[in-house]
């Protein structure tokens, strides 16, 4: 992870500092962030499948790509420049909804993000960074749904998170 920061951030996105990204993980300390949904004319979601090496949360299922701001970074600046270190392209965004959820996991990390959902299009197949993307797939939202139900281990939190409370919005 190198010496990443993150943005520390108030429950009303204000920024109270900076901290490397793993201190922040280790503290639970509230955070900016944001998650990508990339969507093609046929409806579906590009999923992404992170890669094995993660340090946290390889191999599962979640939206097309997430991260965090660097400072003095819009939005939306972020989710392109992310989309194209982890999916190899970019697209035009738009900056949605945003919330605040706490995802701890197994290896004595916590997610503790004011995370904000940024929605595009496309319809090319990506060029996914091994080092992020361990696989990359389209799926309609029905098929996200009933897949969750039937096997929730294979997702992220954040992403289980995202899609029940904010299925409308991203679709």
């Amino acid at each position: 992870m190198g010496t990443d920061q993150v943005i520390l951030v108030n429950e009303k996105d204000e920024q109270i500092g900076l901290m490397e990204k793993i201190e922040a993980h280790e503290k639970a300390l509230l955070h900016r962030a944001f998650s990508v949904f990339v969507f093609n004319n046929k409806g579906e979601l590009m999923l992404q499948q992170r890669a094995l090496t993660k340090y946290h949360t390889p191999g599962l299922w979640t939206n097309t790509c997430c991260s965090h701001q660097r400072e003095g970074e819009s939005n939306v600046e972020a989710g392109k420049r992310r989309l194209m270190e982890e999916m190899g392209f970019t697209t035009e965004l738009k900056d949605t909804i945003s919330f605040i959820y706490k995802a701890p996991f197994q290896n004595g990390l916590t997610e503790h993000e004011f995370d904000h959902i940024l929605v595009g299009h496309y319809d090319e197949d990506p060029k996914p960074n091994p080092d992020e993307v361990n696989a990359w797939k389209w799926v309609s939202l029905e098929e996200v749904k009933e897949d969750m139900k039937a096997n929730p281990d294979v997702y992220t939190e954040w992403f289980k998170i995202i899609f029940d409370k904010y299925y409308n919005h991203i679709s």
